[in-house]
């Protein structure tokens, strides 16, 4: 046996406020100030204070020295080259612009880039390679 209600909108018939008390009351995401992230920075902005203040703004800084460059270290290069048999590489084409001195080569290669350090050219020219860079007397 179930039990059988009228459903609650056909009882508040002629009552304007339903329920919810006063008129403003209820009336989705408005009465909240909006939905989700809305008004983030005007009315809920004690929030983002409070919780999240790294919301909006700028964060860090851009080197120009060239610090935000693609870096690639020697060991990789020298592993490319070896298993591509070069003697001479371009590291722009495999997407790098800047030579690092991490780990060794093994074997005499032309490394090309636009920034290679002062480690990394002592170590080419080591192993008897050559550096050729856009910049010079770039440091790490």
């Amino acid at each position: 046996m179930t039990a059988r209600f009228r459903k609650k909108v056909r009882r508040q018939r002629g009552s304007h406020t339903h329920g919810w008390g006063a008129k403003k009351k209820h009336r989705g995401s408005g009465s909240r100030g909006g939905a989700g992230a809305g008004g983030m920075f005007f009315q809920k902005r004690s929030y983002v204070t409070t919780y999240e203040p790294d919301r909006f703004g700028r964060k860090g800084f851009v080197s120009k020295t060239g610090a935000n460059l693609k870096a690639v270290n020697l060991t990789q290069i020298g592993s490319f080259a070896a298993k591509n048999n070069l003697k001479e590489v371009d590291v722009a084409q495999l997407g790098y612009q800047k030579v690092l001195g991490g780990g060794h080569l093994s074997a005499p290669i032309t490394v090309k880039a636009k920034v290679i350090t002062e480690s990394a050219k002592a170590k080419i020219e080591k192993a008897g390679g050559r550096a050729v860079s856009e910049k010079k007397n770039e440091g790490e």
